[in-house]
């Protein structure tokens, strides 16, 4: 059974598989804002190496603390990964406060992806339930979610999990959710 853990290095082979996926569908590009696409412009040239992966992993794990180093309008984020033994299917990152400004009303508390092999198999809507506890014990007693307006299966989750449609901002929806 899938579970949200902390990101480790023993999952290097199977991330860098679902990494080469989502490069396969053009993620990665300047135009990518998403995580995953920062990841693979950051990361992506050098993390086949062992060091350089520690690195990567070391950094996401840096980006819980308050004090830790960070770009402009990014904030305090707690990343899990969503894995099934040794196989990684997605990632989800908890912002633990929304980022100043226009970005946090577009960008929310709650960001995932989901690696393409595993799409449509209900993880991302297990992810995002397993992660509203983990939000709660950031003292966050409602999240903010956004998706794109064409994005129906991102939709889905987030009403499965009781997100209510708040508003649309550009093209992008606006769902607050409970976290208990």
């Amino acid at each position: 059974m899938p579970a949200l853990i902390s990101p480790t290095v023993e999952l290097q082979a199977s991330f860098l598989r679902a990494m080469a996926e989502h490069r396969a569908e053009g993620r990665g590009l300047p135009s990518d804002e998403s995580n995953v696409g920062m990841y693979l412009r950051v990361y992506g040239a050098t993390w086949d190496d062992k060091a350089e992966f520690a690195r990567f992993v070391g950094d996401l794990l840096a980006q819980e603390s308050a004090d830790a180093p960070r770009p402009a309008l990014f904030v305090p984020t707690t990343s899990v990964w969503w894995v099934e033994g040794d196989e990684y299917l997605g990632r989800l990152g908890i912002r633990h406060r929304l980022a100043p400004g226009r970005v946090g009303e577009r960008n929310g508390h709650i960001g995932y992806d989901v690696r393409p092999s595993a799409r449509r198999q209900g993880h991302a809507t297990a992810m995002l339930a397993a992660a509203l506890p983990i939000a709660a014990s950031l003292g966050l007693s409602r999240v903010l979610i956004t998706c794109d307006d064409d994005n129906v299966a991102s939709r889905r989750t987030i009403e499965r999990n009781g997100g209510v449609l708040h508003d649309q901002l550009d093209e992008k929806l606006r769902f607050w959710l409970p976290t208990s």
